[in-house]
């Protein structure tokens, strides 16, 4: 009689709760949550753009990465791949995908590597960083840690201040990351300004342990990527300089003006 009982308040809770059930089972937890966020703008000349995504492709698949994803808590991370260039030039490219081990690695950079390249004009890293965390906050992913990874060529010059949407992003519980070019411009029509490092650091990363890897050289692009996503996985700040990248200091003592690229653009159009 009492299994009996049982197996009534069991059916009944099944049927009076579908929806619940099906919620939580659809719930997917990682350890971290990363949108790639990737500058292309036209002053990312075809060269850069291809390092850029090349150095995702090779870092996300690398054996340093798939064991720092294993030593997590959960043994899972979930990506995403934005690109964006002016304001409401957004695209997100890959949408959320589960990267648990090199099968799972392996497939998401194949799905990358056989996407188009676009290019758009001016610069929105503001707008890169709203579109990545909407992105984040309509997931439906339960992450221990979300991170947006900002990499690009150029300052804010385009849509709200930098500092606005850094700040938004900040009090949403989500952590900024960069990974500033400062390799010279082949095309010197896109001048931009000094010290890139310098103004990713004080007007676009933050949060919590958060950091920025400038890359100066093509031969960076691999290494520098990869080791940013080892550091947010593993969820560390580094420690200057990097093993592996000796020759990478950020530039330090100085203070960056989160208004330079508005203020160029500015000056640029009124010259001409």
């Amino acid at each position: 009689m009492i299994r009996a009982l049982i197996l009534v308040v069991s059916l009944l809770g099944a049927v009076a709760f579908p929806a619940f059930a099906q919620n939580r089972a659809a719930v997917t937890e990682v350890d971290v949550q990363i949108v790639l966020a990737v500058d292309i703008s036209y002053s990312m000349d075809p060269e850069e753009q291809r390092l850029q995504r090349e150095g995702y492709i090779k870092a996300i698949t690398s054996q340093e990465v798939i064991d720092a994803i294993r030593k997590g808590l959960i043994g899972k991370i979930a990506i995403a791949y934005l690109e964006w260039a002016g304001h409401h030039e957004r695209q997100v490219v890959i949408d959320w995908r589960i990267i648990d081990g090199p099968e799972s690695a392996r497939a998401f950079a194949a799905e990358l590597e056989a996407k188009p390249y676009r290019r758009a004009f001016r610069t929105s890293i503001s707008g890169g960083i709203e579109a990545s965390a909407e992105l984040i906050q309509k997931s439906g992913i339960r992450a221990m840690r979300r991170v947006i990874d900002v990499s690009g060529d150029g300052s804010n010059n385009s849509g709200p201040h930098v500092e606005i949407a850094r700040d938004d992003a900040l009090a949403k519980g989500i952590v900024i990351n960069g990974l500033p070019i400062l390799m010279p411009r082949a095309n010197q029509r896109f001048v931009d300004i000094p010290n890139l490092d310098v103004y990713y650091q004080d007007c676009v990363v933050g949060g919590p342990g958060s950091f920025m890897i400038p890359i100066t050289t093509p031969e960076e692009f691999v290494t520098a990527t990869r080791r940013k996503l080892i550091l947010e996985v593993a969820g560390i700040t580094p420690v200057w300089p990097l093993p592996d990248m000796p020759g990478i200091v950020p530039a330090q003592n100085q203070k960056a003006d989160c208004l330079a690229g508005e203020r160029l653009w500015r000056e640029r159009w009124e010259r001409n």
